[in-house]
């Protein structure tokens, strides 16, 4: 029962991650709350990747309801044994675990692309990547971040967002690893009758 409860809780753990994933990457559209920039496309090009909103956001969501949904006791029988139903369905739940790693972990390369490369942003010299050959040093040089006059203050927006996706996607790859592993421990551990058919022995 502990086990099975554990494997909801992780599940149910991934909807607000990606809720939450959807809506920073928004942000990310508006500095300051201004629109402008998203229509004049002045904006990093890593936001354009969507990694917060559809792939550890809708992906997620999807997943996460698919995977709560495999949990629940009214989960159509694929088999006639119980043993053998609830096999069949934890290894779903581990192919389904496998592609919200994938997701996530996308969503973390992209959100450091877009760190590491800084903002998209207005100088004296006219708008671009300033800081995109620093291999993300400006971020501990805190005084290059006057160089961006336009937006204001965007680099401490892309800091903050970016480091928050790169959270939240971070929680849900360890949280569909833990996942994984529960699922196949379940597998391995949990169930021996559906590799042994009744009256072999």
């Amino acid at each position: 029962m502990g086990l099975q409860k554990c494997r909801g809780c992780l599940s149910c753990l991934l909807i607000p991650l990606a809720l939450w994933s959807i809506v920073v990457n928004i942000l990310l559209y508006f500095p300051n709350g201004k629109t402008s920039y998203a229509t004049s496309n002045q904006l990093t090009n890593y936001v354009w990747y969507f990694e917060g909103i559809c792939f550890s956001g809708v992906m997620m969501l999807l997943l996460a309801a698919l995977l709560i949904t495999l949990e629940r006791d009214t989960f159509y029988q694929c088999c006639q044994s119980e043993s053998c139903n609830k096999t069949y369905r934890s290894f779903i739940s581990v192919v389904l675990a496998l592609l919200g790693i994938a997701f996530s972990a996308y969503s973390v390369i992209i959100s450091t692309l877009g760190l590491v490369q800084g903002p998209f942003c207005n100088t004296p010299a006219g708008w671009g990547y300033i800081f995109k050959d620093t291999a993300g040093g400006y971020l501990i040089e805190y005084s290059s971040w006057s160089r961006c006059t336009e937006p204001a203050h965007v680099v401490e927006w892309n800091i903050i967002l970016f480091s928050i996706l790169i959270a939240l996607s971070g929680l849900q790859v360890i949280i569909c690893f833990l996942k994984v592993m529960a699922e196949l421990k379940q597998i391995l551990c949990g169930t021996y009758s559906v590799f042994i058919q009744p009256g072999i022995i």
